[in-house]
């Protein structure tokens, strides 16, 4: 996907069970963050970056939704146990982790592994792609995002 591409919509349980389609968002912006699994150390401190400016966000208008493979069981766990004030999605069959081309190899403890990539969509309130940050980091992601969200809007 290349920024003004129309992001195809999809649909994925929360963590509730609940359906949530990318169309529910028409008219707001929406971040998408990927992240390889619940309840690991680094998917946790993006996890929690987002909580932690979520206000920011919200005050924004900006809807965030969290991706990884995990079921709707971990990822309500996850949200639980975190305090996460956003919708948690569960990809387990990879649908949309497929779509987006996001199993990749990663080097893990030395050793050459296929999984994840971080990877964060900002998609407008049109629902094309504005941007695509990829190879994220977690510590100062949420603020990252934030920051390119205040350049757009100047």
């Amino acid at each position: 996907m290349n920024p003004g591409d129309l992001v195809q919509d999809f649909t994925l349980k929360n963590q509730d069970g609940k359906d949530v389609s990318l169309s529910d968002f028409k008219g707001s912006p929406v971040v998408l963050f990927f992240y390889p699994r619940a309840d690991t150390p680094g998917c946790t401190i993006e996890s929690c970056g987002f909580r932690d400016a979520f206000t920011k966000f919200k005050k924004a208008g900006i809807v965030v939704l969290g991706i990884s493979r995990d079921t709707v069981a971990a990822q309500k766990k996850f949200k639980d146990k975190f305090d996460l004030p956003y919708d948690l999605l569960a990809d387990d069959e990879m649908t949309l982790i497929n779509r987006y081309d996001l199993i990749k190899p990663k080097n893990m403890y030395g050793k050459l592994v296929k999984g994840v990539k971080r990877t964060t969509y900002l998609i407008g309130p049109d629902q094309r792609l504005i941007h695509t940050f990829e190879d994220v980091k977690p510590e100062g992601h949420a603020e990252e995002v934030l920051a390119l969200v205040k350049s757009n809007n100047k």
